[in-house]
């Protein structure tokens, strides 16, 4: 890995819509509740908790012509990420993603339209060779096109650089499937992880998730961590395998504690830190991210997750 340039995250930056009710759901009726909005997009948040971890980083992504993605990538230029080679597409709209919560907190059922990032085309990503050729790592979500993601790969391996991947979704996460080989780091919660490798285990169960995680690597993937909620983490790599417990916290929202998680963790690779310590700073990210409403957490800094270490 270079010890100079920039991460290159390529993915979905969007507008979320966070709605968690105050009683049990009713179907077919209106329930009281808290509506939320906040900037999100899984590229979008990685991005900006590698930014806060002062990690010089590069963001291609597309937006529609409106407030929407204009305001997306004010605030990503404001966090201090590059976001001189995104895209704004005249005429589109700017992808959303609408989230509802049971009333502790977890995911119920989501929708997202990200129809804008159809634009990041293989021609717009090979016309902008010299990111990949300059980058450190690069960093994807899963919701380019698989013609997209197979130049991503193409390119990384073109010059030797490190991709990590988010799988973004079980209905996305397929497409990362035919590319494990290529994956330095791949970080999927338990449906995520049956799309990409077929094996099925309840989130309680950290010895299944421990044997997926190996198999994972047995594909092909340098390192693979598995989120289990609120039971914790598991990770393998070629030398060994691990879990670390969750900690028990206050949740104010679960949105973004993921991206939170391998952002921290491809800061960790990046430094050279020991993959142990790597899952601990990227739980630990994951932890403090729950406690706050924001996507991402906007005090969020080295000395931070060290002084919040997960032991």
């Amino acid at each position: 890995m270079n010890e100079q340039g920039h991460v290159l995250v390529i993915g979905g930056a969007n507008l979320d819509v966070i709605g968690q009710p105050e009683v049990p759901l009713v179907a077919g009726s209106s329930t009281p509740g808290r509506i939320h909005t906040s900037m999100g997009g899984v590229a979008r948040n990685i991005a900006a908790n590698l930014a806060q971890l002062d990690v010089e980083t590069v963001l291609l992504t597309a937006v529609g012509d409106d407030e929407a993605g204009a305001s997306l990538l004010g605030r990503a230029a404001g966090r201090g990420i590059d976001i001189s080679e995104a895209l704004v597409v005249e005429g589109a709209a700017t992808g959303a993603y609408i989230g509802l919560l049971d009333a502790n907190g977890t995911l119920n059922v989501a929708i997202d339209d990200m129809g804008v990032l159809v634009h990041l085309s293989p021609a717009y990503l090979q016309a902008r060779i010299h990111l990949f050729e300059a980058a450190r790592m690069v960093v994807v979500d899963a919701n380019p096109a698989s013609e997209s993601l197979q130049v991503i790969v193409e390119l990384c391996r073109r010059f030797a650089i490190p991709l990590c991947a988010d799988p973004t979704s079980a209905s996305l996460a397929g497409k990362l499937a035919p590319h494990l080989t290529s994956i330095h780091m791949i970080s999927p919660n338990v449906r995520e992880t049956y799309a990409l490798c077929g094996h099925a285990f309840e989130t309680h169960d950290a010895q299944a998730a421990r044997q997926a995680a190996r198999a994972l690597v047995g594909l092909g993937v340098n390192l693979a961590v598995i989120t289990l909620g609120e039971h914790g983490v598991v990770y393998a790599d070629i030398e060994t395998a691990g879990y670390i417990p969750a900690v028990k916290t206050e949740i104010v929202n679960l949105t973004g504690a993921g991206d939170a998680m391998t952002a921290a963790i491809i800061f960790g690779l990046l430094e050279g830190i020991p993959v142990d310590e790597c899952v601990r700073l990227g739980v630990t990210a994951a932890t403090l991210t729950l406690r706050t409403r924001e996507t991402v957490r906007s005090d969020l800094n080295v000395d931070l997750l060290y002084d919040e270490l997960v032991i």
